[in-house]
């Protein structure tokens, strides 16, 4: 008798009534996944991440109070590891390095498939991080214009300290595949893949797998 996957539990920080039932509907239709708190302001989605655990939090940048930014900012100071998926009705260059900086996973528009969020949703919880089409341009052109990026520090390619192993792992993680694609990909064990992942992470001098592919991409260390 095989025991069904623990679901995926979601704190869903939206403070829009119609839009938060609407999207509390959908995911609760779909398989593995499980709303398990609702919040309309980033002061009490801080106080529930510090009282249940949840496996991701959706988080609409627009809040009142202290903002969406803000909020996620502060969940990530005190729960590193907790993904942070944004939500938002606008895709502005602008607001790209400041979700960079807050440390959120991902970032989908407003009006997105269901399918399209779904697939986020379980990215960012794999340990992938999930930029939609037209941020992922912004975040390109950016760095096209940009001779450096203030959210990583610089590397230039002569001091490049990574193995040929190490470049082809960062370039899965810069494609958003989390440590069990990449191994089924490269035909290594996962646990592998966390040591390398570890390693570039330390090479680098970055915090997590975003910077680490926001400064590939940068640097161009790898090939997208």
């Amino acid at each position: 008798m095989s025991i069904a996957p623990t679901p995926i539990r979601i704190l869903l920080v939206e403070d829009d009534e119609l839009f938060r039932l609407g999207l509390v509907t959908r995911l609760s239709q779909e398989p593995g996944l499980d709303v398990a708190g609702e919040a309309e302001d980033g002061e009490t989605a801080i106080a529930y991440v510090n009282q249940q655990l949840f496996d991701v939090v959706i988080l609409d940048v627009g809040l009142p109070g202290i903002g969406g930014i803000e909020t996620c900012h502060q969940i990530k100071k005190i729960h590193p590891q907790l993904p942070v998926l944004i939500l938002t009705s606008h895709s502005q260059p602008a607001l790209i390095n400041r979700l960079i900086e807050a440390h959120a996973q991902g970032y989908c528009v407003k009006g997105v498939a269901a399918e399209t969020l779904v697939l986020a949703i379980r990215s960012v919880v794999a340990g992938a991080f999930w930029w939609d089409a037209i941020a992922s341009q912004e975040i390109q052109t950016a760095f096209q214009h940009s001779p450096s990026s203030p959210t990583v520090p610089a590397l230039a390619m002569a001091d490049n300290p990574l193995t040929k192993r190490e470049l082809e792992i960062l370039a899965l993680v810069a494609r958003g595949k989390s440590n069990q694609e990449i191994a089924d990909e490269l035909y290594i064990a996962p646990g592998t893949v966390r040591v390398h992942v570890h390693t570039i992470l330390r090479k680098l001098e970055v915090r997590d797998r975003t910077q680490a592919a926001i400064l590939a991409i940068e640097k161009r260390l790898v090939s997208l």
